[in-house]
């Protein structure tokens, strides 16, 4: 269970994250961001649409979690996801957009929740149990890792 402030500082990383995504992408051209962080990995642009895409499905994990007794929480196959036309070839300007709009309106839910709803329960089909402040945990996590596999590939290839 997290602490007030731990769950402070968990909702402030998360209104950081559109403005540290659009900042890890600044000036990328396409060549640039159909560059993979690695062998057998993502590209910088399905990274961007990776993440608008598992937010709001987060988002509506979260809504879910609120609202039902213990749901089992809906699951996708990111990896397919990736590997659709839209998130391999689409423009970045759109699922940062989400990503704004999204992450405005999901931390203002977290701001507005009482205390006792953050040990609610939910079941995820890979992790098990999972309470809000779990997932709160794994979504402010989710983007910074991303942040940083772009901010390490900038780096690395000096761009």
């Amino acid at each position: 269970m997290l602490t007030t402030q731990e769950r402070q500082d968990m909702i402030a990383r998360m209104r950081k994250l559109p403005e540290m995504l659009e900042a890890a992408v600044k000036g990328l051209n396409d060549q640039q961001l159909d560059t993979s962080y690695g062998e057998g990995k993502w590209t910088v642009r399905q990274v961007v649409h990776h993440v608008a895409e598992a937010h709001l499905m987060a988002f509506a994990r979260v809504k879910i979690a609120l609202t039902e007794d213990k749901p089992a929480l809906p699951m996708y196959d990111q990896v397919k996801w990736t590997e659709l036309p839209d998130a391999r070839l689409a423009p970045i300007a759109p699922s940062l957009g989400i990503i704004r709009a999204l992450h405005e309106r999901w931390c203002g839910l977290w701001a507005m929740l009482p205390a006792d709803a953050w040990q609610r329960g939910s079941v995820h089909a890979r992790r098990g149990e999972m309470t809000i402040d779990d997932l709160l945990v794994l979504y402010a996590d989710h983007g910074d890792k991303h942040v940083a596999q772009i901010v390490g590939l900038r780096a690395a290839k000096g761009w």
